[in-house]
């Protein structure tokens, strides 16, 4: 039987122990590596999101969001927007985050379209983003908006390439130079 990883005993570990790994409920859970095409898409819509928020928001990559302390969750997101004065703070919290992203792979589809969809709701976030890698090349981009009534997401837009959207601030992204 396995011990639940305790928020104390994560923050011990190192950065590179911690690569690639996700703890929910207090257990590791092993991400599969990603493609070229999945980590490309990731920093083009980190960097647009980067761009576009100004000095209130910045937007990364590969970093944890502490979803609770106990049991420990902690996520990964693909991309992440967070408030720029919380950029020292660690761990990030959900109140920091405006919005997360991920970028949909074999091996994470039930993940990212339901499990983590729930996760960041119950969590607070206000924006969910998912990602699908169409067969025809062009990303198909699913946006979810918080409902605070439910604590639920609503549908939001669907984009097909070109993402044009308000969320806090206006972003536009061509993902279909991928």
């Amino acid at each position: 039987m396995h011990t639940p990883i305790t928020a104390e005993e994560y923050s011990s570990w190192s950065e590179e122990r911690c690569a690639g790994i996700e703890i929910v409920d207090g257990m590791v859970a092993v991400s599969p590596r990603a493609s070229k095409r999945h980590n490309r898409l990731a920093r083009i819509l980190a960097n647009a999101l980067d761009t576009a928020g100004g000095p209130e928001w910045n937007a990364d990559t590969d970093f944890d969001v502490r979803l609770q302390d106990v049991p420990l969750s902690n996520r990964r997101p693909d991309v992440v927007v967070y408030r720029a004065d919380t950029i020292d703070v660690t761990p990030t919290r959900p109140e920091h985050v405006l919005l997360v992203v991920e970028v949909v792979s074999p091996g994470s589809e039930t993940t990212d379209r339901i499990v983590k969809v729930d996760q960041y709701a119950k969590a607070g976030i206000p924006f969910y983003w998912r990602i699908e890698q169409a067969a025809t090349g062009v990303p198909l981009v699913y946006t979810y908006v918080l409902d605070p009534a439910s604590g639920g997401y609503r549908d939001g837009e669907v984009f097909a390439g070109v993402v044009k959207v308000v969320a806090r601030y206006s972003v536009e992204i061509d993902l279909g130079v991928s």
